[in-house]
């Protein structure tokens, strides 16, 4: 397999990185610096991102550049509760793809600092043998991602805009 570029799949829980970084920086994550430095490791295979349908036109022009530069965005409604929170959740659907990923890819890489995603990496490592990557903001990403990760990657100023 040395000379074999990887197979990579990418999922990326939108709302948990414009918020960590938004929140963290002060600053967006740039999706294409992220896409060049990642396209160079392997072929890309999949690359989904999820994101909660659009509201307005800076959200649609945002996810028309995550198109263009090579992700399939997938969307869920927004849903505002009647005791006034919101949820726009795509844990379960995210879970189901990396799933379905299993047979194509031998990377995953999941954009998310989101501690619910630990015991589905520990499960594709252990019984799938898949290698996993987490980019997440190290402090607003919780422990037990960081410890299921093959492999963490500190979002840092060299990948936001």
């Amino acid at each position: 397999m040395a000379n074999e570029l990887k197979r990579i799949a990418i999922l990326v829980d939108v709302q948990n990185i414009y918020y960590t970084t938004r929140d963290h920086y002060k600053r967006q994550f740039n999706y294409r610096k992220f896409w060049q430095n990642v396209s160079v490791q392997g072929e890309i295979v999949t690359a989904n991102a999820y994101a909660i349908e659009p509201t307005d036109d800076a959200q649609r022009k945002f996810q028309d550049a995550l198109k263009h530069i090579g992700f399939n965005v997938k969307l869920k409604p927004y849903i505002q509760r009647s005791d006034g929170s919101a949820k726009g959740d795509w844990d379960v659907g995210i879970t189901i793809d990396a799933l379905e990923q299993v047979d194509k890819v031998d990377t995953l890489i999941l954009l998310s600092g989101d501690g619910d995603f630990d015991l589905l990496l520990k499960k594709l490592s252990k019984d799938f043998k898949m290698t996993t990557e987490v980019y997440g903001v190290p402090a607003l990403t919780a422990n037990s991602l960081i410890n299921a990760a093959g492999t963490f990657h500190k979002i840092d100023k060299t990948l936001l805009m």
